[in-house]
């Protein structure tokens, strides 16, 4: 794999560029940039932006709307994206379960499910863990009973990021009780409207409101929206976490963040000396480039390998509140770091925690 960009991929990024100057809503941009809430219409829009010019779904296959793009294109899209500080793409509909539905979803789901994806008809959200089954996912109890031509679910999903605004929710359910764990999950798609379903907010420890609970009572759904077969859910599983897993990875974002970071610690001062002068943060700051050009590289492999025919696999293991209306304490760009920090703590744990995806990789890589 060869890490240096060709004439055309230089060229690809002025495009990407020129873009965003063009395209990028400004206000959406400082609300990124400052730390701010986005509105689900924020996001919304920036979505209709980038579908208009056919780059939404940009790991789709060019038949199902996808640009058609390498993956260092993909990759060059990320980071000039978070430095012009464009929202992130809201992964759940597009980057999750549209990969999903394209290796394992029936065609008739495909050309229903898909297209509204893409147009925004759809906001999904995911239905995965449970109060008793986070990193120990196949120990999920919320099950599904067919019931003639529907299933009738009963249970509780957690931990649901921005299920509040989700028209749709891709759930892991027990179909087979008596079965090994792994063997009786199945992966159904049910709609947020559906009579039985109650969606309760928890707030964060920075008063935001981005996870829920979600409570199935007698809920039916359609048996068409199963995808796959029965008792087969757990592989559908593994394989959309692989994608989840890269793109927790961020590094377009961490890259347009350490560059940031730099540039910070030249203008500030300690002892009359530019911060970055100072050996000790110096030496921190060398650690932080080493970590992340390892981070770009392992992402980097990890996408041609999937760009070949392949899912992600083993290798993918690897804000202030608005209302405040005080005297801004410091610099501005300083106002959203500290609750940005403890919010990305998550990042250990959701998509399988650190010790989960250690183990991943020592079964799955190194074969112990």
């Amino acid at each position: 794999m060869d890490l240096n960009f060709t004439p055309e991929e230089e060229a690809f990024r002025v495009e990407v560029r020129g873009f965003l100057a063009e395209k990028l809503p400004k206000r959406i941009a400082d609300k990124v940039r400052t730390g701010k809430r986005l509105t689900k219409a924020d996001m919304v829009e920036w979505h209709a932006i980038l579908n208009d010019r056919g780059w939404f779904a940009n790991n789709w296959p060019v038949e199902w709307g996808g640009p058609g793009w390498s993956v260092v294109q993909r990759y060059i899209f990320d980071v000039e994206t978070a430095i012009a500080h464009a929202p992130r793409i809201i992964p759940f509909g597009v980057s999750m379960l549209g990969p999903v539905l394209l290796e394992y979803g029936s065609e008739a789901q495909k050309k229903h499910w898909l297209p509204r994806i893409l147009d925004g008809s759809d906001w999904w959200c995911q239905g995965y863990s449970e109060p008793g089954a986070g990193s120990d996912l196949a120990g999920l109890k919320c099950a599904a009973v067919r019931d003639g031509d529907e299933y009738v679910v009963n249970g509780q999903k957690t931990w649901t990021t921005l299920g509040q605004f989700a028209d749709m929710i891709f759930c892991l359910v027990r179909t087979d009780l008596k079965a090994k764990k792994q063997e009786g999950i199945s992966f159904l798609l049910i709609d947020m409207k559906t009579p039985g379903i109650e969606v309760r907010p928890i707030i964060l420890l920075d008063g935001e409101h981005e996870v829920n609970e979600v409570f199935f009572t007698d809920v039916r759904v359609p048996a068409a929206n199963l995808v796959g077969e029965e008792n087969k859910g757990w592989t559908y599983a593994k394989y959309l976490l692989t994608y989840e897993r890269t793109n927790i990875a961020g590094v377009g974002g961490s890259m347009a963040a350490f560059d940031w970071l730099k540039h910070v610690s030249g203008a500030q001062k300690k002892a009359g000396k530019p911060l970055s002068a100072d050996p000790y943060f110096a030496a921190r700051l060398a650690k932080l480039e080493i970590d992340l050009e390892n981070m770009k590289t392992t992402n980097l492999r990890v996408l041609a390998a999937a760009a070949h025919g392949g899912a992600p696999g083993a290798e993918s293991s690897e804000a202030l509140d608005e209302g405040y209306n005080g005297e801004p304490v410091g610099p501005d760009y300083a106002a959203p770091v500290a609750a940005e920090y403890f919010n990305n703590r998550k990042l250990s744990i959701f998509g399988g925690s650190n010790e989960i995806q250690r183990e991943i990789i020592t079964k799955a890589i190194l074969r112990l």
